[in-house]
């Protein structure tokens, strides 16, 4: 079967897509109300998810257990991206900040990174945090260009880089220093593949809308990497990989499903532009989607890599 599946908000382009879908499962809006939604991040042992609407400065949180939708954390600082690490902890990008931040237990938060080198950070982007407990994060200067996501200012390291935070020593350590715009970030589920994406292209027609795959080197550094997917409608932001190593990343018209190598398998359907996911529920089987006022999510038939 090929195309879209009609009332589903599925539309297959490989038939391996169709192994990936419920057959009776539906897009699903949860809520609506953010400017631009972004970040979204489960917290298992709450059986919630936080996002983060960035314009109205807030973080956002969905009850699974009775899908009421509250307020996280307002201010936020105009956060963007958001994960877990392996105690549970909520990591988070900060725009106004300028700033990597970490939410404890106990609901003190840390700062994690906000300078490199003496200089401030841009806003950083995304997060992800991989199981030997270092910190990758993107910096681009969506925050500081207007005062909309954040504070207008100059760039004090006046470039984008896409930086590593050392999780003894809490250095702060660039990895690719190549990118325009480094935005969305994951790793393979083996961790030994990192994969960036590059979303140039909004303040430049002729910048790049891709997504890069680099190797993980046993030192803790970045291969030179190779862009393996450009983006056919819009640009891909956030995304996250199931187990089997699929890229489900955000676009224009919704999530795009890749295989490892970078072919477009099918597309769930969103009818706003789409700016990151997450996967979540107790297996990790149902993609949450922050779509530019809503939140959405939608069962699968793959498992998130954890």
């Amino acid at each position: 079967m090929y195309g879209v599946i009609e009332g589903t908000g599925f539309e297959v382009i490989d038939p391996s897509f169709a192994d990936c879908l419920i057959d009776h499962a539906r897009v699903e809006r949860l809520w609506t109300g953010a400017r631009w939604a972004e970040g979204p991040a489960w917290l298992p042992a709450g059986r919630y998810l936080v996002f983060s609407d960035i314009p109205n400065n807030r973080m956002m949180r969905w009850d699974e257990t009775d899908g009421s939708v509250s307020v996280f954390r307002a201010p936020s600082n105009y956060s963007n991206g958001n994960t877990t690490d392996a105690h549970g902890r909520l990591v988070t990008c900060e725009h106004l900040t300028r700033r990597v931040a970490r939410t404890n237990h106990d609901g003190s938060i840390q700062v994690l990174a906000d300078l490199f080198d003496g200089k401030r950070l841009n806003s950083p982007n995304d997060v992800v945090v991989r199981s030997d407990g270092s910190i990758w994060f993107t910096d681009p200067t969506y925050g500081i260009l207007i005062d909309y996501e954040g504070a207008r200012a100059e760039s004090e390291i006046g470039a984008c880089h896409v930086y590593r935070i050392d999780p003894e020593t809490g250095e702060v350590s660039v990895v690719a220093d190549d990118y325009i715009k480094p935005n969305g970030l994951a790793f393979s589920p083996d961790e030994r593949l990192l994969y960036i994406a590059d979303t140039g292209k909004s303040h430049d027609p002729d910048g790049p809308a891709h997504i890069r795959r680099h190797a993980v080197l046993d030192d803790g550094t970045l291969a030179v990497g190779e862009v393996i997917a450009d983006c056919t409608n819009g640009l891909f932001d956030g995304f996250r990989l199931d187990r089997d190593g699929r890229i489900w990343t955000s676009a224009a018209d919704g999530v795009h499903c890749l295989d490892p190598a970078g072919r477009l398998l099918g597309k769930v359907l969103i009818p706003e532009t789409v700016a990151n996911v997450c996967f979540g529920g107790a297996r990790l089987n149902r993609l949450f989607i922050c779509g530019t006022t809503s939140l959405y999510s939608v069962y699968l038939a793959v498992n998130g890599a954890r």
